[in-house]
């Protein structure tokens, strides 16, 4: 070769791709999660592990990864009408959220606690949940609303009878046809207005009787309503006033006899997150539905529903942050700089552990929950999770933001590029703190909670005092409580911080009994103290956030 070609083609190769980490694919999220296998079978479901570990392999793969990149590159398209100018209010969305909405229906995570329901049944529902929705979250909306749905249609039995077969079914059908002509069916929710958001007693929406008055009878809806969630579901739970006062409905998209149901689309939501999945804007123009529950009741009616729906924002934002996690944790095992692995770099070191620690700190929490939910027959479980639902919805899904962007920021430059999950994460990351209740609503549900129901604040104590002697900190926090609940039970002013501390002393009793030491130590040592913080790379110990970023990612 002469030197002019030997030239040419030194010229034309400019650079070789080093210190760059391989794609994070075609793992199991399940096998790489060892605090996730010590909840499943802490929280009595072991049972369950063949089938969690499926869905960790399955949401590992590179093709379930590449679906919740397809699912959010086209946003839902709005048709309002056919080329015929015939209303016809349809969305379509791209077939990776129908693949994706399939994954979740065949695995149950929409109703297997409510059809199969045995101990641990909501604690495997929730871990593959966890699983399922690092890959892909906003299709998420639609599966929880269908689960939460179940509860809200059981006070209505002659329409449970009819519904209830097609929503617990596994299957998914997103036909645009009226629901007689499908096998399985999901339910969306259409609550909240303009005027009231979050204050869904201010609601104007009126219901009107078409013949007989009450539970279970037919009622015309006419009103405007400021989000529907995932409008293309085969019905909605609707919130309406009557002459008795703020009632529930459920609205088909279909009428009866086959015709469509005037819910008519004025627009989808223009949103910074969640874009996989649709969000509308949608005026009731006369819209056929069924009375669910006692008239006049439908807060009470749907309350249950709420409590569901604020749960699976928990796991959604643990799930988030157990994804930011790992990608951080990858990148920084495969990323070299000055030197030496990311990893290895003491900085770094404390940066990833603190990280790891927020994530295993929601899961526990989140998966503690689960138990309660499987055991509402027990008194002391029934009122755990009246206060710590709205707790847990409040801190874990408060804390998301700041995770995410502490994980996109050890990427790096890489991390901001939209061929990366952490834009997503990051995106999605404030979402679920404002869905189904902003933080306030959940700091004062917390204090209604104690007026209504004060055995919910003894049964949170006894959680606490499971873990007492543990960690001085945490004694701290313990002692604390009762007055710092009386001063915001006296002047709502302070409900944030009393919540605040709910929530991480509740964590970090929880881990005290379930954790290693440098996991719980840890924890309490940055988090309960009088030095406390809220930010990342603080941990005071070195070894103990190696011990943690080996319990984090095995791999």
């Amino acid at each position: 070769m002469s030197d002019s070609q030997q030239a040419t083609r030194f010229m034309a190769s400019t650079h070789e791709v080093q210190n760059q980490p391989p794609a994070l694919e075609n793992y199991n999220l399940f096998s790489n999660d060892l605090a996730l296998q010590q909840a499943l079978t802490r929280e009595h479901a072991g049972w369950a592990i063949d089938q969690v570990h499926a869905m960790g392999a399955l949401a590992g793969k590179a093709e379930t990864i590449r679906l919740g990149f397809l699912a959010n590159a086209i946003k839902p398209q709005f048709e309002p009408q056919d080329r015929f100018g015939h209303r016809i209010d349809r969305v379509e969305y791209h077939d990776a959220y129908h693949q994706l909405m399939g994954i979740a229906t065949q695995h149950g995570l929409h109703a297997s606690p409510w059809r199969e329901p045995k101990a641990g049944a909501h604690v495997a529902r929730a871990a593959k949940y966890y699983l399922h929705t690092q890959v892909e979250a906003a299709h998420g909306c639609p599966i929880t609303m269908t689960f939460a749905a179940v509860p809200a249609l059981r006070h209505q039995p002659d329409l449970a009878r009819v519904w209830l077969p097609k929503i617990l079914t596994d299957g998914y059908d997103p036909r645009n046809l009226p629901d007689g002509e499908k096998q399985a069916v999901t339910i969306g929710m259409a609550m909240t207005e303009k005027q009231g958001g979050s204050d869904v007693r201010s609601n104007t929406t009126r219901a009107y009787p078409l013949g007989k008055e009450g539970p279970g009878q037919a009622y015309q809806l006419v009103g405007h309503k400021w989000f529907v969630s995932a409008p293309m579901c085969d019905a909605f739970l609707v919130l309406a006033q009557t002459t008795a006062g703020l009632s529930c409905f459920l609205l088909p998209r279909w009428r009866p006899d086959g015709s469509k149901n005037p819910l008519q689309l004025v627009r989808l939501k223009d949103k910074m997150g969640n874009v996989a999945n649709a969000s509308s804007e949608a005026e009731l123009r006369g819209a056929f539905a069924w009375m669910v529950g006692e008239e006049g009741r439908g807060v009470r009616t749907i309350i249950e529903m709420v409590a569901m729906t604020r749960y699976d924002c928990m796991i959604g934002s643990s799930a988030g942050m157990r994804q930011a996690t790992v990608q951080a944790l990858h990148h920084s095992q495969h990323r070299a700089a000055f030197g030496a692995q990311l990893i290895d770099q003491p900085l770094m070191q404390n940066v990833l552990a603190d990280l790891a620690l927020e994530s295993e700190a929601a899961m526990t929490l989140t998966m503690r929950m689960a138990r309660a939910m499987d055991q509402q027959q027990d008194e002391h479980e029934r009122a755990f999770a009246r206060i710590a639902v709205a707790i847990g919805k409040y801190w874990i899904c408060k804390r998301t933001p700041e995770h995410a962007y502490e994980a996109m920021e050890v990427i790096g430059g890489s991390g901001v590029m939209e061929n990366c999950i952490m834009p997503r994460l990051y995106r999605e990351a404030p979402i679920n703190a404002i869905w189904e209740g902003s933080g306030n609503v959940q700091c004062l549900d917390v204090l209604r909670a104690v007026e209504k129901q004060p055995q919910s604040f003894e049964a949170l104590l006894t959680e606490l005092r499971r873990a007492k002697g543990c960690h001085a900190n945490l004694d701290a926090v313990i002692a604390a409580l009762p007055q710092r609940l009386q001063q915001a039970q006296s002047e709502p002013f302070y409900a944030r911080q009393v919540v605040e501390l709910m929530a991480r002393g509740l964590q970090g009793a929880l881990l005290q009994q379930y954790a290693p030491s440098s996991v719980a130590d840890s924890f309490c040592q940055s988090r309960l103290g009088n030095n406390s913080h809220m930010g990342y790379g603080r941990l005071t110990d070195r070894s103990a956030a190696k011990d943690i970023l080996t319990r984090a990612w095995p791999a």
